[in-house]
């Protein structure tokens, strides 16, 4: 008995976990640096969740759809895998708004967030010594998927003082007959970028050139207040077969509720074939959606959330954004290549060579932790090694507070500071 417990436990140790960075795994570290006071309170800019500040609150009729459907004891049931039909073709109608080909129920499948949409993408798609093309800055769950499926990743640069558009040579370059999908996040995270239409369609003729499909991450979709608007990349789905991810998290204000979606947008059919079908219903039989109840309140969320609402959540992330933008220009060490233009993240620069005892970006945020009980995310977590990612999404008066220590820090840790003593 003792023989056969040793050889489990030796089994389980030679299991290897991914040595991925999390943005949640980096953030719970920081948190554990920082030392609250009564005169300083923590200040975490580091995580996309708006719901931590009360000037972000969801809209009354999402609590009340949800009310609706879980007091009517109809919903306490499994819902279909793939999702509840109604809760399918309300999310095809929204999406359909824009689109020049109509989407149907089942294009839909419901996940447990945008997250779990990623999950399911990868998952169908992967196959032996299969590549995706993953963009740098990228958001991390991408990488720690494929690590877990076995999908070798490949890092194509976006371009800083282009808008962070996507370097089409360097896809092309990386690309070949094993690649499954070329990631694309529009409004980005972590940089804030939204891709002009033409870009979008430069993109998907690359992907149809080289034979592959698009995987289109838009769950900042409709989040833009720049010169661009959002332009769902299923508009090229005549060009390319696109798997679009979203979900109510950022757009209606509630991460929490963990519903998001997987679209087939592809009215050549590609995408459409019984094979790859059988494949998402039968990975959906695996891994389940979520909540009955949250579901069922969907069509009426989407239906009647005023537009009055969807515009003040721009109009405020339009002006932390310029605040956060015109409070970088006053802190030594730090640069801000690009101004953002939707999402609720911006990409800074940190120029090392400017400041004492700091040896890279995790440093930073350790040390401005720890003096400062400010919470910023190290650019390693998203793949740019000595940049910082701030998240505008807080209220101003604790942003203003926020780039006031980071400015205090930037300017104790600066030669030029330090020169003067």
């Amino acid at each position: 008995m003792e023989g056969n417990l040793g050889g489990g436990v030796n089994n389980q140790i030679e299991i290897e976990t991914p040595n991925n960075i999390t943005i949640k795994g980096i953030l719970g570290l920081l948190m554990a640096n920082t030392e609250a006071t009564d005169i300083k309170k923590v200040i975490s800019l580091g995580m996309g969740d708006p719901t931590l500040y009360s000037c972000f609150h969801s809209p009354d009729v999402a609590h009340d759809a949800v009310i609706e459907s879980l007091t009517s004891h109809k919903f306490n049931g499994y819902s279909p895998t793939v999702g509840l039909p109604q809760t399918r073709k309300a999310i095809a109608d929204y999406l359909s708004r824009e689109l020049p080909e109509k989407l149907c129920a089942d294009d839909v499948y419901i996940t447990a967030g945008c997250t779990q949409a990623i999950e399911l993408a990868l998952s169908i798609l992967a196959r032996p010594g299969s590549n995706i093309l993953l963009p740098r800055p990228g958001f991390p769950i991408y990488a720690l998927c494929a690590a877990f499926r076995n999908i070798e990743v490949r890092y194509f640069d976006l371009i800083p003082g282009k808008g962070w558009e996507v370097d089409l040579n360097a896809v092309e370059a990386l690309a070949d007959h094993n690649t499954i999908g070329i990631v694309v996040i529009n409004p980005g995270n972590p940089c804030g970028n939204v891709y002009s239409y033409q870009h979008l369609q430069e993109i998907g003729e690359t992907a149809k050139k080289l034979r592959t499909i698009v995987i289109a991450d838009e769950v900042y979709g409709h989040l833009a207040f720049g010169a661009n608007p959002f332009v769902p990349m299923g508009i090229f789905g005549d060009i390319v077969p696109v798997l679009t991810l979203g979900s109510l998290s950022k757009r209606w204000l509630v991460p929490g509720w963990r519903l998001g979606w997987l679209v087939t947008n592809d009215p050549n059919g590609t995408l459409k074939n019984p094979k790859f079908v059988e494949r998402i219903k039968k990975y959906c039989d695996i891994c389940g959606g979520p909540a009955t109840f949250i579901q069922a309140a969907v069509p009426r969320i989407i239906q009647q959330t005023e537009d009055v609402f969807f515009r003040k959540t721009v109009n405020l992330l339009k002006w932390t954004a310029d605040i956060c933008c015109e409070k970088i220009k006053e802190i030594p060490c730090i640069s801000c290549p690009y101004k953002p233009e939707g999402s609720m993240a911006v990409m800074v620069k940190l120029h090392l060579p400017l400041m004492v005892d700091i040896s890279d970006d995790i440093d930073f945020c350790f040390k401005l932790a720890k003096e400062e009980s400010v919470i910023l995310l190290p650019g390693l977590a998203v793949g740019l090694k000595n940049w910082i990612r701030i998240t505008f999404a807080a209220d101003p008066v604790s942003l203003e507070e926020a780039l006031g220590r980071l400015k205090s820090f930037c300017q104790r840790h600066s030669y030029q500071q330090n020169d003067h003593h």
